[in-house]
C-alpha cells in the first residue's frame, strides 16, 4: 500500500486508520484508539495527545502566547469530554527555537496554568527540549470516566437525533480576519489591526473554552448519548468519523446547522461562506452527539438550551448527506478525508 498510494493520498484520518491497522497487524497495540481518548479499561481511565506546530496550527505574529497556552489544553480537555470524561493529569512538552526567551516560555505557561485551574486539571510532567523548526507544543491529558459511562463514535443507531452543542464556523472566520489584518500590516504603514466589532469570532479563535457544562447538563438529567465526539476538524469531519465508526448513514439539515449572528456578519465582511465555515472550518470544540428519539422527544426543551438537532442517523446504505435549503441533497464531504498538509 505504501509503495502505491501517497499522504496526499490518505489524507489524516486515513493515514490515522492505515497506521493503527499496521500497528495492530505488528502485534504492537491491542487497543482502540479510534475515538477522541484512548480508554484504559481496567481502571476506566482515559488518555489523549494534542500536538500544535508553529506555522501549521498557530501563528505567533498574531497569537498571544497565553491565549495559546489556554487552547492547547482546551483542546485537550474537549478529547477527555467527549467520551465522558472528567480530566485530570496533565503532561506538557514543548519543542523551543532560539527566536523564545524566557518571558515568552513564561506567558504560554500562564495560559496552560490558568486552563489547568479552570479545568481542574493537575500539571503532573513538563519536558522542554531545543527545538530548529519553531515552537511545538505537546500536551497529554488523562481523565476518569464519569460514572462508568464512557461514550464512543461507534454506538449512533438509526432514527436517533443527532445534535451538536454551541454554534459553529465562528473560529474559522476568526482565523481569516487575523491572517488578513497581518498582510494588511505587511503591506502598509500602519501599526494597528482593524478587527472592527468582531470580538466573538476573535475570542472563538484564539481562546475557545472546551463544553464543560454540556457533559455536566447531560449527567445530571441522566441523559446518555448513543454516540459522541469532539467537533475539532470541522462538523462535516466530526460526523462523517461518527458515522464511520457506527457503520450507520446520516441527513443533516443546512438550515439547522447553528451559526451565530455575529459570525455571520464577520462572514459577510470577509466575504466567505459561513456554510463552509460551519462544516469545514475547525476548532470550534463543541461536541457532536447522538440521542435515541424517544429520549430527545421527552428532553427536548431542557436540552434546547444548549443543543441544536441538526439532523438524523440512517442505514449505512443511504449514505452521509445534507439537505440544504433548496430541498435538495448533496453528499457529505470533509477536507480531512483529503490532503495531509492543510
Amino acid at each position: 500500500m505504501s509503495e502505491t498510494r501517497s499522504l496526499s493520498d490518505l489524507g489524516r484520518f486515513g493515514l490515522t486508520e492505515y497506521i493503527l491497522e499496521k500497528c495492530r497487524e505488528a502485534g504492537a497495540s491491542g487497543r482502540n484508539s479510534d475515538d477522541d481518548a484512548i480508554l484504559l479499561t481496567e481502571e476506566e481511565t482515559l488518555s489523549t495527545s494534542v500536538l500544535f506546530l508553529e506555522g501549521i496550527n498557530f501563528d505567533l505574529i498574531y497569537t498571544p502566547l497565553q491565549h495559546l497556552g489556554y487552547k492547547v489544553i482546551t483542546a485537550a480537555v474537549t478529547n477527555i469530554l467527549a467520551m465522558n470524561g472528567r480530566p485530570s493529569g496533565l503532561s506538557v512538552s514543548l519543542g523551543i527555537s532560539n527566536k523564545l526567551n524566557l518571558q515568552m516560555i513564561e506567558q504560554l505557561m500562564d495560559g496552560v496554568f490558568s486552563a489547568c485551574r479552570h479545568y481542574g486539571v493537575s500539571l503532573e510532567a513538563f519536558k522542554p527540549a531545543p527545538s530548529l523548526t519553531g515552537l511545538t507544543i505537546a500536551a497529554t491529558l488523562t481523565g476518569k470516566v464519569r460514572d462508568g459511562a464512557q461514550y464512543k463514535r461507534s454506538g449512533a443507531q438509526e432514527t436517533d437525533v443527532i445534535c451538536v452543542s454551541g454554534d459553529l464556523g465562528a473560529a474559522l472566520l476568526g482565523l481569516h480576519l487575523l491572517e488578513r489584518e497581518k498582510k494588511v500590516l505587511k503591506s502598509s504603514d500602519s501599526q494597528q489591526p482593524e478587527f472592527g466589532d468582531n470580538d466573538y469570532v476573535l475570542r472563538r479563535q484564539l481562546k475557545p473554552e472546551a463544553r464543560v457544562d454540556v457533559i455536566e447538563k447531560l449527567t445530571e438529567r441522566g441523559i446518555k448519548p448513543t454516540a459522541m465526539t469532539a467537533v475539532t476538524e470541522g462538523l462535516a469531519t466530526s460526523l462523517l468519523l461518527l458515522c464511520r465508526a457506527s457503520d450507520k448513514g446520516c441527513r443533516i439539515y443546512e438550515s439547522k446547522l447553528p451559526i451565530h449572528q455575529k459570525t455571520l456578519k464577520a462572514s459577510s465582511e470577509l466575504n466567505y461562506n459561513p456554510l463552509i465555515a460551519a462544516l469545514n472550518g475547525g476548532e470550534d470544540y463543541e461536541l457532536l452527539l447522538t440521542l435515541p428519539l424517544k429520549v430527545y422527544e421527552a428532553e427536548s426543551s431542557f436540552v434546547s438550551g444548549f443543543l441544536t438537532p441538526i439532523g438524523y442517523i440512517n442505514e449505512a446504505s443511504k449514505a452521509c448527506r445534507m439537505i440544504i435549503t433548496s430541498n435538495e441533497e448533496t453528499d457529505l464531504k470533509s477536507p480531512g478525508w483529503g490532503k495531509l498538509y492543510q
